[in-house]
């Protein structure tokens, strides 16, 4: 069955027939060679280093690490994962606080948040706390009781020192 229609195929054009079986093998090596350059992927593959807390899993205590988590279990105490991403997940319940570069709330938390870049309350989201983040987005539906501080890129630590500046200077007024 293949002969025949590789015959009409190649008489048609007789120089395509080693081009055919040559691109297939190409694909295939470039495939393999796509794996290896893969890099690009692992900004698609940073959720695949994303650890997982299942729904039937209970944390109790701190949680630290260098790779992202996705809660859809329950977790008490403080989670601290600078630099890398927290999703509370539809089924997660968070009593702590939560120290990351990106959080995003699909569950329910009870804690102050702290992120170096953005925090995400979806509409199924429920969060209960102050937050404290460059960048801010509450879904329509979503549930917030809390304070919310922006921080501008680099100015947390100049923003700290001249808090503790004008107390001694309003002292010294008094």
């Amino acid at each position: 069955m293949w002969k025949p229609n590789q015959p009409g195929n190649s008489s048609q054009n007789a120089g395509n027939e080693p081009v055919r079986p040559s691109a297939p093998a190409t694909p295939s090596y470039e495939t393999t060679r796509a794996v290896p350059s893969a890099p690009p992927a692992q900004s698609a593959s940073s959720p695949a280093d994303q650890a997982t807390i299942g729904k039937s899993l209970v944390i109790k205590g701190e949680v630290t690490g260098s790779e992202s988590l996705y809660i859809d279990g329950k977790v008490e105490g403080s989670i601290n994962l600078p630099g890398n991403r927290v999703t509370v997940g539809r089924n997660g319940n968070v009593a702590a606080n939560i120290a990351a570069r990106e959080i995003v709330v699909l569950g329910k938390v009870r804690g102050n948040m702290t992120a170096s870049d953005r925090v995400d309350i979806r509409s199924e989201g429920s969060l209960t706390g102050d937050v404290s983040a460059q960048r801010i987005s509450i879904e329509d539906g979503a549930f917030f009781k809390g304070g919310i501080d922006i921080r501008k890129p680099g100015n947390e630590k100049a923003e700290a020192k001249p808090a503790a500046a004008p107390a001694p200077a309003a002292t010294a007024s008094v």
